[in-house]
């Protein structure tokens, strides 16, 4: 720290002839920017939204209604034989008792 009650030192008037000189140049803020690459990609969504639609509308003739037949279908399936019954699950055993409180 510079003790106040000292004044300032002269500053030279002229610079010296052989000091360089730096020159900085900072570009200015760009603002917006951007919304052209995303109109880019949405008008090609767009275009290509409606050459599929073109394929699938103008493929072709239209498709034929068939013509109504009278179809009857009789299946005959034989009856299956009965399905095995299963053995009986064998029965549970029962809790143990409980021993009797103790007396006091």
């Amino acid at each position: 720290m510079t003790d106040p009650n000292i004044p300032p030192p002269e500053r030279p008037l002229e610079r010296p002839v052989d000091q360089s000189h730096t020159t900085i140049n900072v570009a200015p803020e760009r603002r917006g920017g951007g919304g052209s690459g995303l109109a880019f990609v949405i008008g090609g969504l767009v275009v290509l939204v409606a050459v599929i639609a073109a394929v699938l509308y103008f493929r072709g003739s239209p498709a034929s209604i068939p013509e109504a037949r009278d179809i009857n279908v009789d299946i005959d399936v034989p009856s299956l034989p009965e399905a095995p019954r299963l053995p009986d699950a064998p029965s549970l055993p029962s809790p143990p008792e409980r021993a009797p409180a103790p007396a006091t």
